[in-house]
């Protein structure tokens, strides 16, 4: 059901006026479109479009609005032959662009926002992302208490799991996120990515979300100033290196081309220990 020949480049459009990785950039549809044309040239093998902002402290759109931002570039970008993901917490936004002819659903939620995504997934039986979650933008950085993040992270994925199979989604359209940078300060993100083949070793594909985020920023501050985040794609692509390395199936990430180069140089080394 899923490609596994090498780390997949999930390239990122955000359909939103107050995105951290680009500001609102692509809040206009034709920019939107434009924009995933230019990602699928420089070598995404899937697009993700959300019309919602999960940045911390980000207020909830409607339901209306979200489908009005996505609506119209879902629809464009389908035919293109590359897979469309919709990065949505809701079911009745997951139907919408099933329909507009989306064919993955990546819930940053993992269901618990709206446990009706589940029987969305067991209904059309597409891939379906389940990202750890503790609460909603507005309040995550405020349940960022672990006793062991990875134990903690792991077994939360694990009920989340659980819950998607016992409302009849198949084990095999599960990928699993650790949610890097959702209910986790920047130490928690780096400890789980130097334990992310613990993830791995779960059995399902792991999808990671690493670019462009503030603990990368934090970690390429100069003078006490965080390195913007436009400025951060080297850094994500070297964790695009280190996720490939450790068997992740996914990265999500704002520049697909210096991803896709480090993705397919980790490929070419793997064939060369078979």
């Amino acid at each position: 059901m899923l490609d596994a020949s090498r780390c997949q480049i999930m390239g990122v459009i955000n359909v939103t006026p107050d995105s951290f990785s680009d500001g609102g950039k692509w809040f206009d549809h034709e920019a939107a479109i434009d924009h995933g044309r230019d990602l699928i040239a420089a070598g995404a093998d899937m697009i993700d479009v959300g019309g919602e902002s999960t940045r911390p402290g980000a207020l909830r759109i409607d339901a209306d609005e979200e489908m009005r931002r996505i609506s119209a570039v879902i629809r464009e970008l389908a035919g293109s032959g590359t897979p469309i993901s919709v990065d949505t917490t809701r079911a009745v936004v997951a139907r919408h662009a099933l329909a507009a002819g989306a064919s993955m659903l990546n819930d940053v939620s993992g269901g618990r926002a709206d446990p009706q995504m589940f029987e969305v997934a067991a209904e059309t039986g597409v891939p379906l992302v389940l990202m750890h979650w503790r609460g909603h933008s507005e309040r995550m950085q405020d349940l960022t208490h672990y006793d062991d993040v990875v134990k903690d992270v792991i077994g939360e994925l694990r009920e989340q799991v659980r819950a998607a199979k016992a409302a009849g989604v198949d084990g095999r359209q599960i990928i699993i996120d650790p949610g890097l940078g959702f209910s986790k300060t920047g130490d928690h993100n780096w400890t789980v990515l130097h334990h992310i083949t613990e993830f791995v070793e779960l059995g399902f594909p792991v999808l990671l979300g690493a670019s462009r985020k503030r603990f990368l920023g934090e970690l390429l501050a100069h003078d006490g100033q965080l390195r913007p985040a436009q400025d951060r794609d080297a850094a994500s692509a070297a964790l695009t290196t280190v996720a490939a390395m450790a068997g992740v199936w996914g990265v999500r990430v704002h520049d697909v081309e210096q991803s896709a180069d480090a993705a397919r140089v980790v490929e070419r080394m793997a064939r060369e220990g078979r």
